[in-house]
């Protein structure tokens, strides 16, 4: 068994990294953190029934817990984790962690995206991106990964095989996603109360949303040239998932670009490429690891749309991770993760 150390139990992705980690064969949570619950059980805090309820919540204190643990996630705001994450190495812990402090190769965008001070640039040359679809050997080989954000998760898995293979038109990529409120995290916030939320549909950070550079970047990258998105999300009344609607122009006929994609993610358990005509929904992944993917054509208008949906707590965020300790292990990708969604 693997011992792991969740830092930050108690934001929605701590939790459900906790209750996917219950169903792993080869993973053991020895320790979870929390300032405000620390002392407390997971049974005292949540009411927890499964086999880790008798877990206690303790203080992130480095030094006390890098002995106890081989990999730590760090489920902590951008800019808390570049000083745990160089403290758990020290200790040759391998690092997962959840927040933007290192998905950027870019430093420079980094900082004015987040507005924030690299500390240990050192760590960033080392960090690997974990969309393990897409950096699979990196990750394999990697001690610090920079699990993605949820919305480039959607948008990057079908977009990057097409840029690879210059199947589509880089100079136009319009995406419009739009996520369930827990992609905000477990906060008190007036605009994310129910009341607020419910029975509405709403844009919101237009123009300027944090992901936009990360997708941007990542997407340059496969270009070799800088790419440039206009990326637009919305938050939806439930609970979870990400529907991203990418619309893009291409030269070639959306057999091919289908045909890239099916040839591209045929050997990985969690990319799916819907039938012809059949258009994804969300509650086909909710629960699950699956980014499910649909592809579509408008001859007359000279468009091509796909759509991808995710569930952002698993796919976008905790699942994400763990596939990731998976391949960092050595260990079947697919081990501990769910392909059956919560239909209701």
């Amino acid at each position: 068994m693997i011992k792991a150390a969740i830092i930050g139990a108690t934001g929605y992705t701590g939790l459900e990294l906790l209750r996917l980690a219950e169903n792993h064969p080869e993973l053991k949570i020895e320790v979870i953190t929390s300032r405000e619950k620390q002392g407390k059980s997971l049974a005292e805090v949540y009411h927890w029934k499964g086999k880790y309820k008798d877990l206690i919540f303790e203080e992130p204190v480095v030094d006390k817990i890098a002995p106890k643990v081989e990999v730590a996630f760090l489920c902590v705001p951008a800019g808390k984790a570049q000083e745990l994450a160089y403290q758990f190495l020290k200790y040759k812990v391998k690092v997962i962690d959840f927040s933007a402090d290192f998905r950027f190769k870019s430093i420079s965008l980094f900082e004015d995206t987040y507005k924030l001070t690299y500390l240990y640039p050192e760590l960033n040359e080392k960090a690997v991106y974990g969309l393990c679809e897409i950096f699979t050997e990196d990750i394999k080989k990697a001690d610090l990964i920079a699990n993605p954000g949820c919305y480039p998760t959607s948008i990057l898995l079908p977009l990057i095989p097409l840029v690879k293979e210059r199947l589509i038109d880089i100079d136009f990529i319009i995406a419009d996603s739009k996520s369930g409120v827990s992609g905000a995290g477990r906060k008190a916030d007036l605009y994310y109360s129910f009341c607020e939320v419910n029975d509405d549909f709403k844009a919101y950070k237009i123009a300027s949303h944090r992901h936009n550079p990360e997708i941007e970047e990542k997407l340059s990258l496969f270009a070799e040239k800088e790419i440039k998105v206009v990326f637009t999300p919305h938050l939806l009344p439930i609970n979870r998932g990400i529907f991203s609607t990418i619309y893009l122009r291409s030269k070639h006929p959306l057999k091919v670009l289908r045909d890239c994609l099916e040839n591209f993610y045929q050997k990985r358990p969690f990319v799916s490429i819907c039938a012809e005509g059949i258009i994804p929904t969300i509650k086909e992944v909710r629960g699950t690891n699956l980014c499910k993917i649909g592809l579509f054509e408008d001859k007359k208008r000279g468009f091509v749309v796909i759509v991808s949906v995710i569930d952002n707590l698993i796919k976008g965020a905790s699942g994400q991770a763990l596939q990731n300790f998976n391949l960092m292990f050595g260990l079947p990708e697919e081990m501990g993760l769910s392909f059956s969604p919560f239909f209701v």
